[in-house]
């Protein structure tokens, strides 16, 4: 079945298309849209657990936009098809402030990290980060990432190490992996003096921004209170 989607207007396509750009230099994948009475809700996955014996956690990024009327629907599809299927339709674009509709491309049913739903009620709020704090420790990961993998270096080893830095708890922030820092960086979501919301519910965490959400499935370890 092929899916489609409205936007009131093409500047919230090119949000779209800046998110998904920036998704796909982290994980050359898939996006999850699911669009739910009236609003589009696109996940994108920055690291997730390869195999059952992997610790790593499972880091998404979520943007959400208003698509009116669209029927609602679930589906998860390539995100460099999706891109070029936006990159067109913003070719042909006459009127920014017109609607514009996307059709979606094929889906694929095969990404693990998809099976994966964040819940969407029972937040509670804790305490507020810095996107100063987030940047810092993203950076620092991003080097120690960079240092730790000579070039050439085994899909596995790439993994492991990547597993390691990202998963490593960010001090003072109970339940927030480095791997989320890296995630709202990479996405774009943290500015110099906004500060980000933190919420939990079960194994998850929520980082938001007003530029978007990273969602955090904790490692089985870190479970318990």
């Amino acid at each position: 079945m092929t899916h489609t989607f409205t936007l009131p207007e093409s500047l919230a396509l090119r949000d779209l298309q800046v998110f998904l750009g920036r998704a796909g230099r982290v994980e050359d994948g898939s996006a999850r849209l699911i669009v739910t009475n009236g609003v589009l809700a696109v996940y994108v996955a920055i690291f997730y657990p390869v195999g059952l014996l992997d610790q790593a956690p499972t880091v998404l990024g979520l943007r959400t936009l208003d698509v009116g009327d669209t029927p609602n629907f679930d589906a998860v599809v390539p995100v460099g098809s999706l891109l070029e299927r936006i990159n067109r339709k913003l070719d042909q674009v006459a009127d920014d402030a017109a609607p514009v509709t996307v059709t979606l491309p094929m889906e694929v049913h095969t990404v693990t990290w998809a099976a994966i739903s964040p819940p969407r009620g029972g937040w509670r709020g804790v305490s507020p980060t810095t996107s100063a704090l987030l940047g810092a420790v993203a950076k620092s990961g991003i080097e120690e990432v960079a240092e730790a993998i000579p070039t050439g270096t085994g899909e596995q080893i790439v993994h492991r190490v990547r597993s390691e830095v990202w998963g490593r708890p960010i001090e003072g922030l109970e339940h927030v992996p480095a791997g989320g820092a890296f995630a709202a960086l990479s996405l774009g979501f943290l500015s110099d003096s906004s500060s980000v919301e933190i919420y939990e519910t079960g194994p998850w965490t929520r980082l938001t921004t007003d530029r978007g959400h990273v969602l955090i499935k904790r490692k089985a370890w870190t479970l318990s209170r």
